[in-house]
């Protein structure tokens, strides 16, 4: 068993325009369905009517494949936002504990509050 046993770790997957590259592989599966349609009799004269039903097919499961990276895409944007909220909030609950500013992007009402505190412990 120890043949099997991975060495190494895995590399991170590679994240590229997988919806385009879906879409487009979808439209030449379609683009060649297309093209044999016409010639359909000479296939069908010599047994291999499937090759032109494989593109079909390619193109419905290329369908099926674009709504599934939709939705996967969709849902990586959803958790990237949902990440990055929950760091910013981490952030500003860190600077209230600490007691100091934000900086440059920090609001009036929150800086207001922190100097009124700070005013009535003095």
């Amino acid at each position: 068993m120890e043949k099997w046993t991975p060495k190494h770790e895995a590399p991170e997957p590679l994240e590229g325009p997988v919806v385009s590259t879906v879409v487009g592989g979808t439209i030449i599966w379609f683009v060649l369905f297309l093209a044999q349609l016409p010639f359909y009799g000479w296939f069908a004269d010599r047994g291999h009517t499937w090759w032109v039903w494989t593109p079909l097919a390619g193109a419905g499961l290329g369908l099926i494949g674009i709504w599934y990276v939709r939705g996967r895409d969709a849902a990586l944007k959803r958790h990237a936002a949902q990440a990055e909220a929950k760091d910013a909030a981490g952030a500003e609950a860190a600077d209230g504990a600490l007691g100091t500013e934000a900086g440059p992007g920090a609001s009036t009402t929150r800086s207001t509050s922190t100097s009124t505190r700070a005013d009535r412990t003095a």
